[in-house]
């Protein structure tokens, strides 16, 4: 089935990262970034969050929108190639929503 792009969620791509870190690295530019390790697949999901954050005061909305595009995408390779899959993630944010964002912050620091 083929699904129209508006329809396209995270989880469509969780799975076709899944799908492409299978390819050969020739064919698959996911492949390239697994087969590089963690450390660089941190480091490039840092490059696009930096430049998402440029984007985020100097840019356009639609370059922002692309930027962003690109931060979630290799937060799922970062995710992948330490084997966590979305729904642990949701869970976690599941757990938090049940109380104010202050609240959990000051709960992860300690108070």
């Amino acid at each position: 089935m083929v699904r129209v792009m508006d329809q396209f969620s995270v989880y469509d791509l969780e799975r076709r990262i899944a799908e492409r870190a299978a390819a050969s690295p020739e064919a698959s530019y996911t492949r390239k970034l697994l087969d590089r390790g963690v450390a660089q697949c941190a480091k490039k999901l840092g490059e696009e969050a930096v430049e998402l954050v440029l984007a985020s005061v100097g840019e356009s909305r639609e370059r922002l929108i692309e930027e962003a595009a690109d931060v979630v995408y290799h937060l799922l390779v970062v995710l992948k190639a330490r084997d966590i899959k979305l729904t642990e993630v949701e869970a976690v944010l599941g757990a938090r929503a049940s109380q104010s964002g202050l609240a959990e912050k000051a709960s992860r620091k300690g108070g």
